[in-house]
């Protein structure tokens, strides 16, 4: 096991225990049971895509069709923010943990490392990826970093994208770690599933975080859920819609699904509420 393992307190968790909040799809996993879901797949060369859900992608799930399909056909959506973990222990599931990616990112290079798995990074700023790449050899000095690749800040055009799948899979990745941010990087996975043939894990602002170009959140902050707070006052400008919009909603769209599932029986599988009705 994993030196970097947080203590899980999972047991007998799948990839398709799920349930839905505000209507997306959330896993019931953990830190352990990603590992090893995400190492099974890598080693069969299995093509998946691996979303951590914050409040933003629920309330960006919510407000679009198209997104919350996105999300809903992941493989594996792991609780990024506190609020989406409490949101699932107050839907019963008192054990539900966090799982977030800039701590599950160094548990997965680890993992690659000692299971020998290729590994491959697309997006950040120049800068940005650079750095990391230099963090990581010393930090994994036995991974394989086969692809890196930072695109260009616009849409690539069919025959652009095409060259990145080509060299991509060329590379030998067998797990690919995304840094566009949500939505773009969730988007991004999707749309590349069948073609990309590795376990595509969207990390966001993972690379910024562990390459030290972004300050993170104290650590107590972190159980408290209280990262939105820090990131607000350090980039209020890109953030502060994301926030102030999606928290409240969010808050006010649990309420009425945990006031819907008191009045009605839930239908078996992922519990997706009719809001409309309440």
């Amino acid at each position: 096991m994993s030196s970097l393992l947080p203590a899980d307190r999972d047991s007998t968790i799948t990839p398709s225990d799920t349930i839905a909040i505000v209507g997306m799809k959330v896993s019931l996993t953990s830190y352990s049971h990603a590992r090893q879901t995400i190492r099974a797949w890598a080693q069969q060369g299995a093509s998946k895509y691996v979303c951590v859900a914050s409040v933003n992608n629920v309330m960006e799930a919510y407000d679009s069709a198209e997104f919350r399909n996105v999300m809903n056909q992941s493989d594996l959506v792991a609780p990024d923010g506190m609020p989406v973990v409490w949101g699932l222990r107050l839907l019963g599931h008192k054990d539900a943990s966090r799982v977030y990616g800039p701590d599950l990112t160094p548990i997965l290079l680890e993992m690659a490392a000692e299971s020998g798995l290729p590994v491959g990074f697309y997006g950040g700023a120049p800068q940005t990826l650079q750095r990391l790449m230099e963090v990581i050899a010393q930090r994994f000095p036995k991974l394989q970093v086969a692809y890196s690749v930072s695109p260009p800040f616009r849409p690539l055009n069919p025959q652009e994208d095409e060259q990145i799948v080509a060299d991509i899979n060329a590379s030998g990745a067998r797990i690919l770690f995304i840094g566009l941010n949500t939505p773009k990087q969730d988007y991004w996975m999707a749309a590349h599933k069948g073609r990309v043939q590795a376990v595509m894990i969207g990390v966001g602002a993972a690379f910024d975080f562990l390459a030290g170009t972004k300050a993170q959140a104290p650590r107590w902050m972190m159980p408290l859920g209280l990262e939105w707070v820090f990131r607000l006052a350090t980039e209020p400008r890109r953030l502060w819609k994301r926030y102030l919009k999606h928290n409240p909603r969010y808050a006010v769209l649990l309420v009425l699904q945990l006031i819907g599932r008191r009045r009605r029986t839930p239908p078996t599988g992922v519990r997706a509420p009719r809001f409309r009705n309440y």
